[in-house]
């Protein structure tokens, strides 16, 4: 309620300085413009700038529809897939006050802490709803320790909500079924990160999940795009500690090989590394097979074997 009032306040401020202004006060003639993208208060004849920085009072996110337009109250968190109940739910607050923030009777705040103790409890009733709310912790957990953006995470979430209701989860480990979503979410939205990384923060064994994610792609028929070698690059060379021009000279190695399809059929982390390796040895840079082989994470026989390959095949 305090907040309320607060931008109440503030929007009768700024349409008090607007109205007071609505001459410029260097060259005396208007009207004045407001810029709701920099938050400045202008002249439209001479451009005079009367007050910059106005905060944007109005919801953070995008309004498509007229109707959500004329609306300018702060409802809350946008709904989500990563949510047991996506964000929709009702919840009683724990202060006793009514709409216009006038204290409760007495006789009235014995039934609202009754009903805010029936609605914590109604929250999570459902089998399903207490299946969502584990699996999606634990996804928030997993996508934390990953660095894995918002469409990811929603992806995956979508994905398990799937499994769901086919069914898939029961028997099966939900810490299993909800990390082959999060790496099924990876493949599909070409985020770089591999199995033995989704194992690692799971604390799930490597085998399991890969099972699961089979499973996944046979009864939910995913297609998972190939992964683009180059786009490991960055992530090696990062853990590595290799200059911007010997990723670059990688770069270019990569897509040299995707021209003559020496790349088809390679695992895409060992070629980015055999590229990185390369161009460490053309540039010069003091890096051996198994510096790039631990930040790749996979064996500097890898290294070696992708290595000729790509001398063989681009005459280096």
């Amino acid at each position: 309620m305090v907040s309320e009032m607060s931008e109440n306040k503030e929007f009768a401020n700024l349409y008090r300085l607007r109205q007071s202004t609505d001459r410029c006060p260097r060259c005396g003639k208007g009207p004045m413009v407001m810029d709701t993208a920099g938050g400045e208060l202008f002249c439209s004849n001479c451009g005079y700038v009367v007050k910059e920085k106005i905060e944007e009072l109005g919801p953070e996110w995008r309004a498509f529809s007229k109707e959500e337009k004329e609306s300018r109250s702060r409802a809350g968190v946008p709904s989500s897939l990563a949510m047991h109940d996506m964000g929709l739910a009702t919840m009683i607050g724990v202060e006793d006050r009514d709409a216009s923030g006038k204290a409760l009777p007495a006789s009235m705040k014995a039934t609202i802490e009754r009903l805010r103790t029936w609605d914590g409890r109604s929250q999570v009733h459902e089998p399903i709803d207490r299946n969502l709310r584990q699996a999606f912790s634990e996804l928030d957990r997993l996508a934390d320790k990953l660095s894995v953006s918002d469409a990811v995470i929603e992806k995956a979430a979508y994905i398990y909500r799937k499994a769901l209701e086919k069914g898939l989860v029961r028997g099966r480990s939900i810490s299993a079924l909800i990390a082959a979503a999060l790496y099924a979410a990876c493949r599909e939205t070409e985020t770089p990160r591999t199995l033995k990384d989704v194992a690692q923060v799971s604390n799930v064994k490597k085998k399991d999940i890969a099972r699961c994610y089979r499973l996944l792609l046979r009864e939910l028929d995913l297609k998972m795009p190939v992964v683009d070698p180059i786009k490991c690059v960055s992530r090696i060379a990062s853990k590595a500690g290799l200059s911007e021009k010997t990723k670059r000279r990688a770069i270019e190695i990569l897509r040299k090989a995707a021209e003559t399809r020496t790349s088809a059929g390679k695992d895409p982390m060992g070629l980015a590394a055999a590229a990185l390796y390369v161009a460490c040895v053309l540039e010069g840079e003091n890096k051996t097979q198994k510096d790039v082989a631990e930040a790749a994470g996979v064996t500097e026989v890898t290294i070696r074997n992708r290595y000729k390959g790509l001398k063989a095949a681009l005459n280096l």
